[in-house]
């Protein structure tokens, strides 16, 4: 693995900057178009957790880190049980807690929907590196050191079309400065496009303790 310590600090140069202008009003037409398409099948989820999910709340709400270190609370169809254990990344939960309509939901990144609500409230783009919990310390003091707190938090991002949840933390990092370091209106067609097709194939997804 390439260690990240390699490269120093990064800046957005004065073209990213104007491009994160324009990105936004991109985010606010993209999410609400996907909103207007999605408004059926995310209602047909809400329905089928009323039923399969009884007693479980529909929604997901979590405290994460956002643009400029800032915490911002992110909206999810919730997958796992009341009883899962509470400000654990994904990962170091056990599969015991993940609902069978959780599952699912999760391998197709359905659960994700939602923050196209945090989208239009500005707190996330539609690309960029992906939200951490606010009690992961040693990823945010890298993030923060190599500049990743300068693009908002993304639905999908860099890292999630190299590996998602098999990569490691570092590489989740050097990844996410990467996708800092490049950010352009290309770059993130092409994020979002392969972001498609790793839904499609179900690619690269981890449940709790690692089990794929």
């Amino acid at each position: 693995m390439r260690r990240i310590l390699s490269h120093p600090v990064i800046e957005l140069n004065e073209s990213q900057l104007r491009y994160m202008k324009t990105k936004r009003i991109f985010d606010i037409i993209i999410a609400s178009l996907a909103l207007l398409l999605l408004a059926i099948p995310m209602f047909v989820i809400m329905v089928l957790k009323l039923i399969l999910d009884h007693g479980e709340p529909i929604f997901f709400t979590q405290i994460r880190i956002g643009q400029n270190g800032k915490s911002f609370r992110i909206f999810k169809f919730r997958t796992m049980r009341s009883s899962a254990p509470k400000n654990l990344p994904t990962g170091c939960v056990s599969t015991e807690y993940i609902t069978p309509l959780g599952y699912w939901l999760r391998r197709l990144s359905l659960d994700e929907l939602p923050q196209l609500y945090n989208v239009l409230r500005g707190e996330m783009s539609i690309i960029g590196p992906r939200p951490l919990l606010w009690n992961e310390n040693e990823v945010r003091f890298l993030r923060k050191y190599y500049g990743v707190y300068a693009v908002k938090p993304g639905i999908t991002g860099w890292a999630q079309i190299n590996g998602r949840d098999l990569v490691d933390t570092l590489e989740k990092v050097r990844l996410d400065s990467e996708y800092v370091k490049n950010v352009s209106f290309l770059f993130d067609c092409k994020i979002f496009l392969e972001s498609v097709l790793y839904v499609l194939r179900q690619k690269d997804v981890v449940d709790g303790n690692g089990e794929r």
